[in-house]
């Protein structure tokens, strides 16, 4: 499977960006998509979660109220719009196939892509 997450990109602290991760294929056994994002010196967090299937989402706390994930079956696509965005987003973010939403982690992985966030 490959994964091809675009979007990112330099933003003002306050401003947004949508994330899009598209996938060539839904891999057996993988039932939902995820976003995750890694900055310098930290380990890797979830950002946001989505099922296939229902679209049930969950997201990690620091973001909650701020990012939504959303999906188009249709094409194997994954959307993660980030509003509000602050310096401490500035990050890596990935996009992975996952087994479930309260899943640790992905089993496949895309390429990152940069977002980076001024104040």
């Amino acid at each position: 499977v490959q994964l091809q997450a675009y979007g990112g990109g330099l933003v003002q602290a306050g401003g947004s960006l949508r994330l899009s991760c598209a996938a060539s294929e839904r891999t057996s056994g993988t039932y939902a998509m995820g976003w995750f994002r890694q900055a310098p010196g930290k380990e890797r967090e979830l950002v946001a979660a989505i099922t296939w299937s229902d679209s049930r989402t969950r997201y990690g706390n620091s973001v909650k109220g701020r990012f939504t994930i959303s999906r188009n079956n249709a094409e194997n696509t994954v959307y993660l719009q980030m509003n509000s965005l602050k310096p401490e987003d500035t990050a890596v973010y990935y996009c992975g196939q996952m087994t479930s939403i309260y899943a640790r982690d992905a089993d496949y992985w895309g390429q990152g892509t940069l977002v980076t966030v001024s104040s």
